[in-house]
């Protein structure tokens, strides 16, 4: 089972930008689709963004399109989330998940992160 472990999240302003970082181990990388979730206080796990290996493909929630950007290094295994023009309902714990199809329901992912708090404030 791939491991997952995020980084760069912290404490912005609204109207700031941030990237946040995940780096999974293991092999099989590049044939894994990988995804970002969130979870706010209180709030039900929800889907954030999902790419397929290479970038060939980018999937995003509503809330996100046309703010975030999902994209990954399959040479160094890294995925990365920018995150521009950040508001306060952004705030959550990010989590990095891996699976083998583009899955947008949490109960569907097997590999988690251990996740990074972003904290927009107004």
């Amino acid at each position: 089972q791939v491991q997952l472990v995020e980084s760069g999240g912290g404490l912005v302003q609204a109207g700031d930008s941030l990237r946040i970082s995940c780096a999974p181990s293991g092999p099989t990388f590049g044939t894994l689709i990988m995804s970002w979730f969130r979870q706010a206080p209180g709030k039900e796990r929800e889907f954030v963004a999902a790419i397929t290996g290479n970038n060939v493909g980018a999937f995003y929630a509503e809330s996100v399109k046309g703010r975030f950007i999902i994209s990954r290094a399959d040479s160094n295994n890294m995925l990365y989330l920018q995150m521009n023009r950040l508001k306060p309902e952004d705030t959550a714990l990010y989590l990095c998940a891996a699976s083998d199809t583009v899955e947008k329901l949490p109960h569907k992912i097997t590999s988690w992160g251990q996740g990074t708090q972003v904290t927009v404030s107004s």
